[in-house]
């Protein structure tokens, strides 16, 4: 079975969750605003959202959002904390006040009466590059040229193939809030583009092992594939910083317009 049908669930929470602040995710969702400049009541499609952390701020601010994710776990997550947080799951006809949405669902397989639905997607965190069938990747940024509108925007943040191989971390190691020790061991295969994560959790006598791998992209090959799908890439940063993007960067924002 593929690694990320199982992945995503409460120990990814867990094992990532020195990342999951609150602090970093309003800043992260202040920056996705100022660069999409969106108006009240726009439609934004999170894109693997994941436990929902910029979606409920997308909506918060005045967004009507769709959060899309695979991991049923996350959503539980990500639908508790919208109704904890009192925003709407809905709208009348016309409306333009906020809404937070999610569906479960594969990225590579939106629906089909999505098409021109949206003002932005946004595709966080490095929630790409899964597939073994790098045409899998591609048809990802084809789906999402599909249901933008004329206009529309992509923001796209994740790993930068460049930076994170000029500033190659073998081995990591944290604590995490409940006390796990988390050890990642991390391999690259650069004929394939893999980028392979063993980690290895210790939480008293308990050890757990599991695996993930991402495919990595270079700033100019994503581009090409977004140019590919109809979406032209129009700034390009490091990271959520307003820096351009270089050679050591190991994140990377790509902000991507469809044609009016």
């Amino acid at each position: 079975m593929a690694w990320w049908r199982t992945y995503f669930d409460e120990g990814y929470l867990n094992e990532f969750s020195p990342l999951f602040t609150p602090a970093s995710d309003r800043a992260q969702v202040a920056r996705l605003l100022e660069l999409l400049a969106l108006p009240a009541g726009a439609k934004v499609l999170d894109l693997a959202c994941g436990q929902g952390r910029h979606a409920q701020l997308l909506a918060a601010s005045g967004c009507q959002v769709t959060g899309l994710d695979l991991s049923r776990p996350l959503l539980r997550v990500a639908r508790q904390a919208g109704r904890e947080a009192g925003i709407p799951t809905s709208t009348r006809r016309g409306s333009t006040g906020p809404a937070l949405r999610y569906r479960h669902g594969d990225m590579r397989r939106l629906p089909t009466l999505w098409r021109g639905r949206f003002d932005a997607v946004v595709n966080l965190f490095t929630s790409f590059g899964f597939f073994d069938d790098p045409s899998d990747d591609a048809r990802v940024i084809r789906g999402v040229a599909r249901v933008l509108k004329r206009g529309g925007t992509l923001i796209w943040q994740g790993g930068s193939r460049d930076g994170i191989m000029a500033r190659f971390v073998g081995t990591d190691s944290w604590e995490t809030a409940d006390g796990t020790t988390v050890r990642q061991d991390r391999s690259f295969d650069p004929l394939s583009g893999f980028l392979t994560i063993d980690s290895t959790w210790t939480r008293r006598r308990e050890v757990e092992r599991r695996s993930h791998r991402i495919r990595l992209y270079t700033a100019d090959r994503l581009a090409a594939l977004m140019e590919e799908a109809g979406l032209t890439v129009v700034a390009a940063y490091d990271g959520f910083g307003d820096a351009p993007v270089h050679r050591r960067s190991s994140e990377m924002l790509l902000v991507a317009r469809k044609a009016g």
